[in-house]
């Protein structure tokens, strides 16, 4: 039996949760211990596993995998683990990630479920982000892995403002899952060099980016100097990556902002303040703007000198400062400020391919096959009963794949469109035929604006949508969409993205739930 212990880094990778406590895994249990990263996973481990493992899920039932804090009992359940799955491709709170690489013991095998299930013929498709804006959408992005300077999934980039110029002040913020603000920038209280600029610094791991809200007090110039660090390892010295500093034009007329006659205006679309590690390790310039006008997930995006563009706040960017103390570093609320809209629902950091293989049921037998082989590399011992078991479980997936397919085939093609709250659902489109239509509001911190219900009656009306469809755990924060439901006649239905419930249990029932809900509210 391996010797576990607690090691030093945990109270640095986790935070305490107000979550229902998992199943936990003991040194004094002969069954083979695994840990996941979430429910899902977790099923799919059981079904393969059976009686000979004990397995723990660190994300718990009911919680949202891209915003999950880990609490100590969860780093316990990793350090006595003989096997770890996650899913990654950046779906997983990167907390979760960290806590998992930092205290998984030595030579124990810790799989990404999504990345290596592509050698088992599951299918990828990029993440595509078009919600239609009236504004650009505006976030920051780390490019290339780092791998010149040793980063690995666990590693850290940081990205510090340093200085604001400007009629007002700004902030930046970006709202999580419950609708509370995680602040990476607010120039109205300063910015303290003697800290590291702490209080003004997003955090990113390498490939990835996230998006945010970006909020102007007064009209005019703003800028912005940033500058980026690469923390390789918790007790490695951060690595200065560059300086740049981006203009915005709030309000104002952005081709006659002073010094900048002719410069490129950047005014909609998907656009990252971006610093890329790769250019970094060459000598380039490593800060810059990573745009795409047309929003078709990173078809058309490409780099722009920050010195030479302009990011324009318009007019029509006005809104008021939302009720709740929580929002008081904005301005008392009801007070106009100018502000681009984070578009995504919850803390949400991800990379270029969409993370949700689970959507379609063929990935999940390419997941399925890969636990089983992992299995088996752990435990030769239980070959023949993961081996058996799995087959029998990829002929009912296999079933399942075709009920899906046959009740999503007897809607009719022009009224399967999907618009929902969150961004997971592409793999299920692309797999039965779904039209994603896209999400309901693109601005979480707030009710939706008058604009906002106007473009969604829209939508519903010119495509004769029946119903909209919301996470059963996010159906409490959207009374304003359940009034415009009703007073369109609409009906408000349910569908599982990330998580289970009581209700449903297993990724079989997820699957089932979400095509029979298709059915019962798109079909005539």
């Amino acid at each position: 039996m391996r010797v576990r212990g607690l090691v030093g880094s945990v109270l640095l990778a986790v935070g305490l949760t107000g979550c229902a406590a998992p199943p936990t895994l003991s040194a004094a249990d002969d069954r083979l211990q695994v840990v996941t990263t979430t429910g899902i996973l977790r099923d799919l481990v059981d079904n393969v596993g059976g009686d000979r493992v004990a397995v723990a899920s660190l994300v718990p039932d009911g919680a949202d995998p891209h915003s999950y804090e880990p609490s100590l009992r969860d780093v316990r359940n990793v350090v006595y683990a003989d096997v770890a799955f996650s899913n990654y491709l950046l779906l997983e709170e990167h907390a979760i990630i960290k806590a998992l690489d930092a205290n998984l013991p030595g030579g124990v095998p810790n799989i990404s479920l999504a990345e290596g299930a592509v050698k088992y013929a599951a299918e990828i498709i990029p993440l595509v982000e078009d919600v239609a804006l009236d504004t650009i959408w505006l976030g920051m992005r780390v490019r290339g892995t780092g791998e010149t300077y040793g980063a690995d999934r666990a590693s850290d980039i940081l990205l510090q403002s340093t200085a604001v110029t400007g009629p007002g002040t700004m902030a930046a913020y970006l709202t999580e899952p419950f609708g509370n603000p995680a602040v990476y920038l607010d120039s109205a209280d300063g910015f303290d060099a003697a800290t590291g600029y702490r209080a003004d610094t997003a955090t990113l791991p390498a490939d990835a980016h996230t998006h945010m809200s970006w909020a102007f007090t007064e009209p005019g110039v703003y800028r912005l100097t940033m500058s980026a660090r690469l923390a390789v390892s918790p007790d490695s010295r951060p690595v200065a990556l560059g300086e740049q500093a981006f203009t915005f034009a709030v309000g104002v007329d952005p081709h006659s902002v002073p010094g900048m006659a002719g410069a490129e205006v950047l005014r909609g679309g998907h656009a990252d303040i971006t610093v890329d590690l790769d250019a970094a390790a060459r000598g380039e310039p490593a800060l810059y703007l990573y745009a795409d006008p047309h929003a078709d997930g990173g078809i058309h995006q490409q780099v722009h000198d920050p010195g030479d563009t302009v990011i324009e706040v318009p007019n029509k960017a006005r809104a008021q400062v939302p009720a709740g103390r929580d929002f008081r570093f904005l301005g008392r609320p009801g007070t106009e400020i100018f502000q681009l809209p984070q578009a995504v629902l919850g803390k949400h950091v991800h990379g270029e391919i969409d993370p949700h293989l689970w959507q379609n049921v063929r990935n999940v037998i390419a997941y399925v096959e890969l636990i089983r082989d992992t299995l088996t590399g752990v435990d030769p011992a239980g070959a023949a009963e993961y081996r058996q078991r799995a087959t029998a479980y990829i002929a009912e997936l296999s079933a399942l794949d075709d009920h899906v397919r046959q009740t999503i085939a007897r809607i009719p093609p022009g009224r399967r469109h999907l618009i929902t709250t969150h961004d997971a659902f592409g793999y299920l489109g692309a797999a039965y035929d779904v039209q994603i239509s896209g999400f309901v509001t693109p601005h979480p911190a707030a009710e939706p604006s008058l604009a906002d219900r106007r473009r969604l009656t829209e939508t519903i009306r010119n495509l004769r949508v029946p119903a909209v469809f919301l996470e059963p755990n996010l159906r409490s924060r959207s009374s304003t969409l359940t009034e415009l439901a009703d007073d369109l006649d609409v009906r408000v239905c349910g569908i599982y993205g990330d998580t289970f419930d009581d209700r449903v249990t297993s990724y079989i029932e997820l699957m089932r739930f979400n095509a029979e809900s298709l059915l019962d509210c798109l079909a005539p």
